[in-house]
């Protein structure tokens, strides 16, 4: 009877069992099949991220990129020998020091708009909110002569000081071998903008991309599938997630009535002066985003996931539920990949 007993009880268990596992295999059968074609659609939208952003014009050499990095890191780009490039695009902390505004060198007066990360922004079309700077190499100039950021007076002088300097006065030769005169302005912005077209950084979106299946979890598959059919690839597409063009924020809307934004910024349109480009901006990048916080050109807002309903509403008119965000949120995590650690400090 014992034995009768003990036979019935292990086949229980194995038809139990059996029939647990025949319930997994086809749950994940399930997902395989909700997600199936996902990354092929994902990479023909996004396509692929390169290991780096070059440029024709500024051939990157391992000399270049060592004294671009150097510069970077380098408070005596300043008038007062406070602040430099990594101050408020700091790369220990994906690229920005996650202030609303950044504080100038001088008195400590603060920008008026929010400083975006350095990551991946080689890859962008244009540079700073309202795209007045065609490339790296030509934005690494402006917040230099910038009389709110660094300070310095003008190239003439921060040339001088760097030819005092006998360090960079060999790591000028060395990294401009053709150049009679490589200790000037224009070679600063080259070095630095060599520099960081190498600070890309691949995520686990990029894996999924490249083939790897589990580089996602379902629920960020979820998320990427939620932010394509939401609308969110109009602006963020491309390898940049963003960065390709520029958008109205408040299509559907005044962003300041959402955001609470003051002053109010016209956006491209103090460039331009064309009426078309009032509240025009630059779309950022969404790479490192959940790291990269507050939000939009002038920080005003905190929260990622609030960031993503505002954006729902102003820009697509969208009522996005608690599900879709939070859905969308765990997508944007995956887009966090990392500095090489050789990058992140002198």
């Amino acid at each position: 009877m014992k034995q009768l007993f003990a036979i019935l009880t292990i086949l229980f268990f194995a038809v139990a069992c059996g029939s647990n596992s025949t319930k997994e295999q086809a749950q994940d059968q399930a997902e395989k099949d909700a997600y199936a074609g996902l990354a092929e659609k994902a990479k023909a939208i996004f396509g692929t991220l390169p290991e780096v952003a070059e440029n024709p014009d500024n051939a990157i050499t391992n000399a270049k990129v060592a004294l671009g990095k150097q510069l970077y890191f380098d408070v005596r780009l300043s008038k007062d020998n406070k602040i430099s490039c990594n101050s408020c695009h700091n790369l220990n902390s994906y690229g920005v020091d996650n202030l609303p505004v950044s504080p100038g060198n001088d008195d400590g007066t603060f920008g008026v708009r929010n400083s975006p990360t350095v990551l991946n922004a080689a890859l962008h079309t244009t540079q700073f909110w309202d795209g007045r700077a065609k490339d790296v190499e030509e934005q690494a100039g402006g917040p230099i002569l910038n009389p709110v950021e660094m300070a310095i007076e003008s190239e003439a002088v921060l040339e001088k000081r760097l030819r005092n300097i006998e360090e960079y006065r060999q790591s000028f030769a060395e990294a401009f071998p053709d150049d009679k005169n490589p200790v000037k302005y224009s070679n600063v912005q080259k070095a630095i903008g060599a520099f960081e077209r190498k600070l890309i950084t691949p995520s686990p979106f990029d894996a999924y991309l490249a083939g790897d299946k589990n580089a996602l979890t379902n629920e960020e598959k979820a998320g990427l599938d939620n932010f394509i059919n939401t609308g969110c690839i109009a602006c963020h597409s491309g390898n940049a997630l963003g960065g390709k063009m520029f958008q109205k924020f408040g299509t559907f809307g005044n962003y300041w009535e959402v955001t609470h934004s003051n002053p109010i910024d016209e956006g491209r349109f103090e460039v331009t002066q064309n009426d078309a480009d009032k509240y025009m901006f630059k779309v950022p990048s969404l790479r490192n985003v959940a790291q990269t916080a507050p939000y939009f050109h002038d920080g005003s807002v905190k929260d990622l996931a609030e960031s993503v309903r505002m954006m729902g509403k102003l820009q697509l008119n969208k009522d996005l539920t608690d599900e879709e965000v939070n859905s969308i949120v765990k997508f944007l995590y995956a887009l966090t990949g990392e500095v090489p650690e050789e990058y992140k400090s002198i």
